[in-house]
């Protein structure tokens, strides 16, 4: 039913059920996955980086390496359970990276994770997972992952 899955990851907490999820489907479908760290330009655009002295130790460095030892921790986990996995970093805003990468990559399934946040957090602060499922001309599932208010 599905040749290539997708899993995007941000590294947070509402990405573990997620990851457990879309591996089962690819073992599932024999389907290759493809694990998608977008590095937020936004995130580092923004920051002044008065800190670091060296343009190596500049947070979108920082990000960059954060989000390959994620997505390099994801793909281990699924080829140990004998799935096909390709690693993808991007740089942009997440979610119109995301949409991008599905459609050239011609990806059939996509599996984001999503904190289970009150709606009134959700209005104030809006949801990547949210916007690629409104937005995605392609199945998405939403794997929630429960997290404990502050």
């Amino acid at each position: 039913m599905y040749d290539r899955l997708l899993l995007p990851t941000d590294m947070s907490p509402g990405v573990d059920q997620a990851i457990d999820h879309a591996i089962d489907a690819a073992q599932r479908y024999d389907a290759e996955l493809h694990v998608l760290y977008v590095v937020d330009a936004e995130a580092y655009s923004s920051y002044p980086g008065d800190e670091y002295v060296h343009e190596f130790e500049g947070l979108e460095s920082a990000l960059e390496q954060a989000g390959r030892d994620a997505v390099e921790d994801i793909t281990g986990r699924a080829e140990s359970s004998n799935v096909e996995t390709n690693s993808i970093i991007r740089h942009g805003v997440p979610h119109e990276e995301i949409l991008e990468y599905m459609d050239e990559a011609d990806i059939e399934l996509t599996v984001v994770g999503s904190k289970n946040r009150s709606g009134e957090y959700r209005r104030l602060l809006g949801s990547v997972a949210e916007r690629v499922a409104n937005m995605a001309e392609r199945p998405v599932t939403i794997v929630k992952t429960p997290v404990e208010e502050e």
